[in-house]
């Protein structure tokens, strides 16, 4: 379908859109507002102010449209105009950080600054010019107000439990599968590289098996990451992140150890050399894994190192028994 151009408008068609716009943006302010009341009430109060805001918005211009043009509005959308900015559907949005919310919120303003810029040059009448300049003006301070009412709403008890809450959401939506990756990547990869080495005594052979299983591995854990939980009802964020989150630690711990393989067989003692490397990557990848979990899943240190060492261990020697055997 053909795009009709910003400049070929009529001054109906921008009030129209404009009225259209802040509609939208009050309805996505208030599903941003339900989306953050479980996790952030104090904050969702704030969005519900600024949904309030662009309704008064909305029946400025409806009044003004009526006064001019009569109560029938035309069938234009901003989707219908080339260039003209759009919204991001509010579901794509579901269970996203509050600071990505934030950021969603203050795109919208700036792109309704814009665009009421624009409309303001193109309208004739003085009063549709003044108020799409007021508009204008407003959209850019709506940032302000939107502090503002963050430090009205948001009380310092308020804003330490959201902290809390934030803290909450980031482990559950980048740490645990994240951790759950590197830990499936470190240690499930063990086996069959190692089997894999002293069958063979052959660095690159070795390196093929490593990353056949680090990539496998990864594309398995983010899948079955990203498809396990919605979110909805755990509350542990979007999926897809997830899914992404675990699927690269997953590949990432697979590949610290395969890539000392990658030592040339041409080289004196190449197989032991790149043995040694991957030994001392196992090592250091371990103990990370001990460390994340002692700082952020409340698992004390010691009892975390010999959890993840011991397990290490039994499958690297699993993987050398079979690759020996």
């Amino acid at each position: 379908m053909a795009l009709k151009k910003f400049a070929d408008l009529t001054e109906r068609e921008i009030l129209a859109i404009a009225i259209a716009s802040e509609e939208e943006d009050s309805r996505i302010y208030l599903s941003f507002s339900e989306e953050l009341a479980d996790r952030y009430p104090a904050t969702s109060k704030v969005f519900v102010e600024m949904a309030e805001e662009e309704d008064g918005h909305r029946r400025q211009l409806l009044e003004i449209y009526q006064a001019r043009f009569g109560r029938n509005l035309p069938p234009i959308r901003r989707e219908d105009v080339g260039g003209y900015y759009s919204r991001r559907p509010t579901w794509l949005l579901k269970n996203l950080p509050l600071d990505m919310i934030r950021s969603q919120a203050e795109a919208m303003e700036k792109d309704a600054q814009r665009f009421y810029i624009q409309a303001a040059e193109a309208a004739k009448d003085v009063g549709v010019r003044k108020l799409l300049g007021d508009l204008a003006l407003v959209e850019r301070s709506h940032g302000e107000k939107a502090n503002a009412l963050s430090e009205a709403i948001l009380t310092e008890s308020a804003r330490e439990e959201e902290g809390r809450t934030a803290h909450r959401f980031f482990v559950l939506q980048y740490v645990q599968p994240g951790l759950a990756g590197l830990m499936d990547g470190s240690v499930s990869t063990l086996a069959p590289l190692f089997a894999a080495a002293f069958a063979t005594h052959s660095n690159f052979s070795t390196f093929l098996v490593g990353l056949a299983a680090s990539l496998g591995a990864g594309i398995s854990m983010g899948f079955a990451e990203a498809l396990s939980d919605d979110g909805s009802i755990t509350g542990r964020g979007a999926p897809i992140i997830r899914g992404a989150v675990c699927g690269f630690m997953t590949t990432l711990g697979g590949l610290g150890h395969s890539l000392p393989y990658l030592v040339p067989d041409s080289w004196p003692n190449a197989f032991w050399t790149a043995t040694a490397i991957a030994a001392a990557v196992v090592f250091v990848e371990l103990w990370a894994i001990a460390y994340i979990r002692a700082r952020y899943m409340d698992t004390p240190f010691l009892k975390a190192v010999a959890q993840i060492v011991v397990g290490g261990v039994v499958v690297l020697l699993t993987g050398i028994l079979i690759g020996g055997a």
